[in-house]
């Protein structure tokens, strides 16, 4: 019986997001696999080092687990692990370098600027002026190297400072200019196009709520209801920026689609696997399980990522 640890948990703000996948993964496996759920505290190398699992199921979410800090040090250990590896996870938890990354190879992105160590609190008017000048308002705030929508604000020019006051715990935070239109979420597995999701949210737009609580009531769309050019056209673009940034194993990118045009918000290296998650609704609509699943993730774990 092959051993699994899955890392659960950590210190990100998405913490609990990723007990709930690690406890979905965990009910699924639980017959087949012998498990581990292990969470990364200051005793986990010791643990893995007793466990000598096969694979490391890498179910975190956020910085620290998503980030390449937790991949590098399963890289030193030889130890199998599943989704991206040390760079692409790295590249694509930081939403400005990812996104420069898209605008470099022809990937249409929110237009952004970055506001480093919070310059704003000295300069409120001139950080007002360069958003408005730059990107016009609305705009969408969020911290450079979150993800699940974790503090990600839509401000106009009169609650701008007001919410940016509210991200202070962060070094830099992105400012984008906001899109309106369509949520549009794709998956990847592999070099393969899995297929795509659209999210119709109740909320002023698909925040940490509207991913997470079941009564918020967004509702999921599948299939999307796009002609077969503009479907192939999302989908194209997802595995574009999927290889582009080196990912592997499952990833999923998230899109606004606006007159016509797709726009990429980010690539999420380790996609939640909850009641509500994404991924795997698309994958069961390809005829895909649940199962099969996280046997093709777990099958798809290596090093040297």
């Amino acid at each position: 019986m092959k051993k699994i640890l899955i890392l659960s948990g950590g210190y990100s703000k998405e913490k609990e997001i990723s007990r709930a996948s690690a406890k979905s993964i965990y009910n699924i496996l639980k017959n087949k696999y012998k498990i581990l759920v292990c969470e990364p505290d200051f005793k986990f190398i010791e643990k893995i080092k007793k466990f000598k699992p096969d694979v490391v199921y890498n179910s975190l979410h956020g910085r620290f687990g998503e980030d390449g800090y937790i991949q590098a040090m399963l890289e030193n250990l030889k130890i199998k692990y599943t989704h991206s590896g040390v760079n692409s996870s790295s590249i694509a938890m930081d939403k400005e370098i990812s996104k420069r990354i898209f605008i470099k190879n022809n990937i249409r992105t929110p237009q952004f600027l970055k506001l480093n160590n919070f310059d704003f609190i000295k300069n409120k008017n001139k950080i007002t002026m360069k958003i408005e000048k730059k990107l016009k308002f609305p705009v969408v705030i969020k911290p450079v190297d979150e993800g699940s929508s974790v503090d990600v604000n839509i401000c106009n020019k009169k609650n701008i400072i007001k919410n940016l006051k509210k991200l202070s715990s962060y070094k830099e935070v992105l400012v984008e200019k906001y899109i309106g239109g369509r949520e549009i979420q794709v998956a990847i597995m592999g070099n393969k196009k899995l297929g795509a999701i659209e999210l119709s949210p109740k909320r002023k737009f698909y925040d940490y709520k509207a991913k997470y609580n079941i009564k918020a009531g967004t509702k999921h769309i599948i299939p999307v209801d796009l002609s077969k050019k503009k479907l192939d056209e999302v989908l194209n673009l997802a595995l574009k920026a999927h290889k582009l940034i080196g990912c592997r194993g499952v990833t999923r990118s998230d899109f606004k689609y606006f007159n016509g045009k797709f726009y990429l918000l980010e690539i999420n290296t380790q996609p939640g696997m909850t009641k509500l998650s994404l991924v795997p609704e698309i994958a069961a609509h390809k005829g895909i399980s649940f199962m099969r699943l996280l046997k093709w993730i777990i099958n798809d774990a290596s090093i040297n990522r």
